[in-house]
């Protein structure tokens, strides 16, 4: 099957026919209708693949007790996720850019509910890191997909804020699941023999199967199969993405691993991430830890940093856009939810400082991320986006699995919160200072590319 990439379609186009075809239609008005058309659907999806992701974390506070695990247990089963993601990210990456997005993401949004559902029988570690290496290899395709797909309609500098307010979800998911999967845990428990932390992966797992049908039914493959844009509008949104394309963009799998920004891209994002997936996997137990003890009352409390990172995502991603700056922006952040880290740690004694520094650091470390998934598709294209965007995105998320794991083992050994604090910030604080050296590097190729030209 040929590929649904648009970048085909727009390079056969007659150039003066698109231009004035263009020049006929509002360019604002077509893409706040393909917003309006995906971005909802996008986001909606997204929030059931993060919940069904990072659940295990509010479980954590009974499951644990229930079966007799340790924390250790717990870090390595939130983590092993991330193996099977790092694993199938590329090829699933690539199946979605060969066979098309409608199809390929409704399958697997159908797999990873099920698999998430079945968590509630685990009664072993075995069985808890198989599921969730299954649940890995099933939302492998779903975040890269996604990240891909939106480049086959926007151009690059209207990316940074469409990735941002797609990215929220998962702060979305944090501010609706936090409280909501207190209340399944307070409310179910019990009902039927089961309990509480048994209901919330059925429950949660349940709206994901429903919505792969969704998929079938909203989703296009390509900007030319979309039966609610007119042929102007078409036209238009294909002769500004044709205008991204250049040839001194990657084209080719084999060259985008010897490209030296894509390994610093995979390592930057991995330290950025081993910030954000430990801030997701354990905010439940940090908050828990400064003295606050019923479950109810700690789901309630973890919808304020994710709030907060509900704002700080979209507005970070908007302001790079209108900037035209990418590296900064992260830096900038990164270096920001480090220190509030820090002093999260410091006061960890005090409940209502610690929820404060705890929201700093949150929205800054959130806010970094979507504005860091920008920067990959504005030197990739085509097929080696498909394989790029996969590789920086599957390393990057192994900082899943070690980020817990780590924190895990911290806590056992040591029975204290605030040396898994330290550590995440010093990941944040190693990203912002590489993002700072790309910038000044980027800056000085620039320049010398405008002497020689």
């Amino acid at each position: 099957m040929s590929s649904p990439h648009p970048g085909h379609v727009t390079q056969t186009l007659t150039s003066e026919y698109v231009q004035a075809t263009a020049e006929a239609v509002n360019e604002e008005r077509v893409y706040a209708k393909v917003t309006r058309r995906l971005i909802p659907f996008f986001f909606l999806f997204y929030v059931g693949d993060y919940l069904d992701r990072v659940n295990i974390g509010f479980a954590k506070l009974e499951m644990m007790k229930d079966l007799g695990w340790s924390d250790t247990i717990y870090g390595i089963g939130a983590g092993v996720f991330f193996i099977g993601y790092f694993l199938f990210e590329v090829p699933s990456n690539i199946i979605l850019y060969k066979f098309g997005a409608r199809q390929w993401i409704a399958t697997i949004m159908l797999i990873w509910g099920v698999v998430s559902a079945c968590t509630m029988f685990v009664a072993s570690p075995f069985w808890l890191y198989i599921l969730r290496f299954g649940l890995g290899l099933a939302e492998a395709g779903f975040f890269p997909g996604v990240v891909l797909y939106l480049t086959y309609w926007y151009p690059k500098r209207r990316r940074g804020k469409v990735v941002a307010i797609f990215m929220a979800a998962t702060s979305v998911a944090g501010l609706v699941g936090g409280p909501v999967s207190g209340w399944i845990m307070h409310s179910m428990q019990g009902i039927a023999g089961l309990r509480g932390w048994q209901w919330l992966f059925i429950l949660e797992g349940i709206p994901s199967v429903l919505m792969s049908g969704l998929v079938l039914t909203v989703l296009d493959n390509s900007i030319q199969e979309a039966k609610w844009l007119g042929d102007d509008e078409k036209l238009l949104l294909e002769k500004n993405i044709a205008e991204d394309f250049s040839p001194t963009q990657h084209t080719s799998l084999s060259q985008v691993l010897v490209d030296s920004r894509v390994w610093l891209c995979s390592f930057v994002l991995f330290l950025l991430l081993f910030g954000f997936y430990g801030i997701a996997f354990f905010l439940p137990q940090f908050i828990h830890d400064t003295g606050v003890k019923s479950v109810l009352t700690v789901s309630l409390l973890t919808a304020i940093p994710f709030a907060a990172a509900t704002v700080s995502m979209v507005w970070l991603g908007h302001r790079s856009d209108r900037m035209g700056e990418r590296h900064a922006h992260i830096a900038i952040s990164a270096f920001v939810g480090a220190a509030t880290l820090v002093i999260s740690g410091l006061v960890g004694g005090n409940a209502l400082y610690s929820v404060v520094a705890l929201t700093l650091a949150t929205a800054a470390t959130y806010a970094t991320i979507p504005v860091m998934c920008a920067l990959p598709t504005e030197i990739l294209s085509g097929i080696a986006a498909a394989g790029g965007i996969g590789i920086i995105y599957s390393i990057g998320n192994l900082a899943g699995f070690f980020a817990p794991t780590a924190l895990g083992r911290i806590k056992d050994a040591t029975h204290r919160s605030d040396l898994g604090l330290y550590l995440l910030a010093a990941s944040m604080l190693l990203a912002g200072i590489i993002l700072m050296v790309m910038r000044a590097a980027a800056r000085k190729q620039a320049v010398q590319s405008a002497a020689a030209a």
